[in-house]
């Protein structure tokens, strides 16, 4: 058991909600996306979320600012964090307006306001589960782009909901959250992401 749950935490890692919501869009949308609009946005994306974190992580781990993947304390989430808005900042500046989609757009904004949320909570002693966050942020991403193009994706969001329960009781089985943690990180993500819904649904 204890095996799958870690396993479900890494497969859900917080690093892949990005990349995951940009991939769910282009399969969602009923809009016509030329190969180089997607490949445009999703090859740059994937690269500042995944690729750059991942380097970032060793390089931090081997000068001594971090210890583990888990971040535990949190001294060691600040600094992930503010590479992590950064790199978003980037996305939305850069990537995005190069081959402009909408709703890519303010999905990664909503993202850019649940990261700074939480970087604001660490100066309160106040931490957060990323991987809650992310899920919540995508989830309501989800729901709104059924609503935006009202597509039944039903299913879909069952299966979603499961899987943010398999990984809630994955982070609570490993010790790596408590309850008010999770709820406070899938408060912040379906929260971010409701706040810009009135900019383009």
């Amino acid at each position: 058991m204890r095996i799958f749950l870690k396993a479900i935490s890494y497969i859900f890692h917080p690093l892949l909600i990005p990349i995951a919501g940009t991939f769910a869009y282009f399969i969602i949308t009923p809009k016509y996306s030329p190969l180089e609009l997607q490949s445009g946005n999703i090859i740059p994306i994937f690269i500042l979320t995944v690729i750059i974190p991942i380097i970032t992580f060793l390089i931090l781990k081997n000068v001594g600012y971090v210890n583990s993947v888990q971040l535990p304390t949190i001294k060691e989430r600040k600094y992930p964090l503010y590479i992590n808005l950064i790199l978003l900042f980037m996305i939305v500046y850069k990537v995005i307006p190069n081959n402009y989609v909408i709703e890519l757009y303010f999905y990664f904004v909503g993202l850019i306001g649940g990261i700074f949320a939480t970087i604001i909570l660490l100066f309160f002693k106040i931490k957060s589960s990323m991987h809650l966050l992310g899920l919540g942020s995508m989830f309501m991403f989800l729901v709104n782009l059924s609503i935006h193009f009202e597509i039944n994706i039903t299913i879909a969001l069952s299966l979603f909901i499961m899987i943010i329960g398999l990984v809630a009781t994955s982070r609570l089985y490993l010790k790596a959250h408590s309850k008010m943690e999770l709820f406070i990180g899938l408060c912040i993500g379906m929260i971010s992401q409701l706040l810009t819904v009135k900019y383009w649904l």
